[in-house]
């Protein structure tokens, strides 16, 4: 009796085994789908309105009229002098705290960059005029600053849609300087110390009219730049 490969030519053998070789392998297996590509990358989110930054910002606003109640609470009284010393020190030490806090903890919003210097400017501000109705700071003075804090708003106002004019290193030295020269005017200081204070004040006041001209130049530059280029509108 023959094999199964009896009376078969060479060829068909070779057919035979290809074919018994496939079935073994069993059904042929579809290719890997392609890998996908890189995901767009995520928008990060936008920090919450209120937070711990900008709640410092408004405690400083709240405490700009406590200041005030205590300083003319009673202006010859040592005691209710270094009460209103103690409100305006909390409240200019929130303008240092405030920034650095928003900043290491990714906290920062265009309402903080728009209120935060606006509540410098109602600290100080409200520090000059009772200083200066109390006769114990040149109008003079009070005048030049005021000038300055209120055009830089307008300013800020003014290219407010273009985008946000962010304090400058200048603009936080001047309210640095004129935070310290204020407090010491609010407490009952004489000699030295009162000849110190008037120092730091007269650097105050020529830092503001410095850094005031620099903002005018920042805000015009921006409403060159959006008038060079068409305005993204953007979300928040």
């Amino acid at each position: 009796m023959t094999g199964p490969g009896a009376g078969t030519s060479s060829g068909d053998s070779a057919a035979w085994a290809e074919q018994a070789a496939l079935a073994s392998a069993g059904p042929p297996r579809a290719d890997p789908a392609p890998a996908a590509g890189p995901l767009p990358p995520r928008a990060e989110p936008k920090p919450p309105l209120l937070n711990i930054a900008n709640a410092l910002t408004i405690m400083r606003l709240a405490l700009v009229p406590v200041f005030v109640a205590l300083l003319f609470a009673g202006p010859d009284t040592d005691g209710w002098r270094y009460a209103a010393f103690a409100a305006y020190a909390i409240a200019a030490v929130t303008d240092q705290i405030d920034g650095t806090v928003a900043r290491r903890r990714g906290l920062i919003t265009d309402f903080g960059i728009l209120v935060d210097p606006i509540a410098d400017k109602a600290l100080t501000g409200a520090a000059l005029v009772s200083l200066s109705l109390l006769d114990e700071l040149p109008w003079a003075v009070t005048v030049v600053v005021a000038v300055r804090e209120v055009g830089v708003t307008l300013l800020r106002l003014w290219v407010i849609r273009f985008g946000v004019i962010a304090a400058s290193r200048g603009g936080k030295a001047k309210t640095l300087l004129l935070n310290i020269s204020l407090g010491l005017y609010v407490l009952p200081l004489d000699g030295i110390a009162a000849t110190g204070r008037a120092a730091i004040l007269g650097c105050g006041v020529v830092v503001a009219v410095v850094t005031g001209a620099d903002y005018v130049y920042r805000a015009l530059a921006l409403r060159r730049q959006a008038g060079a280029a068409p305005v993204q509108s953007t979300g928040g």
